[in-house]
């Protein structure tokens, strides 16, 4: 029913207007708002708590959908459940979610994530952005800047996570906080001008001796680190589903050109070459669709994910990408220009492999797995030699 539901808002809602989002690098508004009244702004989050009180297994199905309509809206719409939503509702107290998690659940305001910085990228433990409890009035006065952050400009609080401690070693030192984007000393960098999803804003969060209450904090002090690798791998689920999205586009665009065009007298989807692109494509996809929903219903499970995250993940952004190639090709010079989606669908589909870890650190996290599965694995013995042997 939720697959339905998002299937019809995005061909009715999305499709018509995401040419124009990316052209224009609109924010959609509007449809970002009836997001929220749909319930797919915080689809896992409880009822109480402003959201839908479903699972991860029916998140994933409702971003694939709407980003097969809009990538740009898949997009919005995953950092809010995943990475801001996420964390709150599970490390945050009632007061946090209170104030911090229902209206974000329910649509009414927009949240972001704040990890990265302009040089840390992949290594989430290096954070220099830093913040200092005030030995007086017991504040946080947190200080740094955090980089690529999606729904930064129109985002109403982040998680921002900062260095609290320099003596403890490495993740330990790194704290998570619930930053109202309202908070003097609070600033935005200018929107990245970027290669696609150009309807979803990215920018820098500066902070300049932005003071906190103590109640700011999320989760304990020196947390942070957990914190931020267990969000990055729900998050990794939205992003396989969203990669899906703009994969499962790009098929269905190509398929319908090739029953539509001719060549040498007859439609191009009898040739054989475009048959075989078409082919793989569809089992690239469909192979990520598995192992996507795969990672969530270990997650709703309560199992170990991280590893099935990081394979949908990697998987999802390299078939879409596949996809989005293989469309261009099918559709020749057609799929060059932008009268047709298919050149604005590769642009979408390269970030997929890029943000919430790379296809590089992907393939770290789920050989780390490997091998310490591996290490406990105990192998029995051979069995001495007989007289016989």
């Amino acid at each position: 029913m939720i697959r339905d539901m998002a299937r019809q808002f995005a061909e009715a809602e999305l499709m018509p207007i995401a040419g124009d989002t990316d052209a224009l690098h609109r924010f959609p508004a509007k449809a970002v708002q009836s997001l929220g009244e749909l319930g797919l702004m915080g689809v896992s989050v409880s009822d109480q708590h402003g959201g839908a009180g479903m699972d991860y297994l029916a998140y994933a199905l409702a971003v694939e959908e709407i980003s097969r309509g809009c990538a740009s809206a898949g997009v919005i719409m995953s950092v809010n459940n995943s990475l801001y939503c996420g964390p709150v509702d599970m490390f945050g107290t009632e007061e946090q979610k209170e104030a911090f998690l229902t209206p974000y659940a329910s649509g009414e305001r927009l949240g972001c994530f704040g990890l990265s910085e302009p040089g840390n990228g992949s290594d989430a433990g290096a954070a220099t952005t830093t913040a200092v409890q005030d030995p007086g009035t017991k504040e946080w006065v947190l200080n740094g800047t955090k980089a690529w952050i999606t729904n930064g400009a129109e985002a109403s609080c982040a998680v921002v996570f900062a260095t609290t401690d320099r003596s403890q070693p490495g993740s330990k030192a790194i704290s998570a906080f619930l930053v109202p984007t309202d908070s003097a000393g609070f600033s935005l960098g200018a929107k990245e001008d970027k290669l696609g999803i150009r309807g979803s804003s990215t920018c820098n969060l500066i902070m300049d001796e932005v003071r906190l209450p103590p109640a700011a904090l999320l989760g304990e002090q020196g947390s942070g680190f957990k914190i931020a690798m267990v969000t990055l791998d729900a998050g990794r689920i939205g992003i396989a589903a969203q990669a899906l999205g703009i994969g499962q586009a790009a098929l269905e665009c190509a398929t319908k050109y090739a029953l539509e065009r001719s060549a040498f007298g007859a439609p191009i989807s009898g040739l054989y070459a475009v048959q075989h692109k078409l082919s793989e494509a569809a089992c690239r996809i469909e192979a990520a669709r598995l192992l996507t929903w795969r990672a969530a219903v270990v997650k709703d499970a309560g199992g170990d994910y991280t590893k099935e995250a990081a394979m949908a993940k990697l998987c999802a952004s390299e078939a879409a990408t596949h996809a989005a190639h293989s469309c261009i090709q099918v559709l020749g010079g057609m799929g060059y220009v932008s009268d047709m989606p298919a050149e604005r669908f590769y642009r979408d589909a390269r970030i997929t492999e890029i943000y919430e870890g790379t296809s590089e650190i992907q393939h770290v996290v789920v050989a780390s797995k490997l091998l310490k599965e591996a290490k406990q694995v105990t192998f029995p013995s051979p069995a001495p030699p007989t007289k016989e042997h």
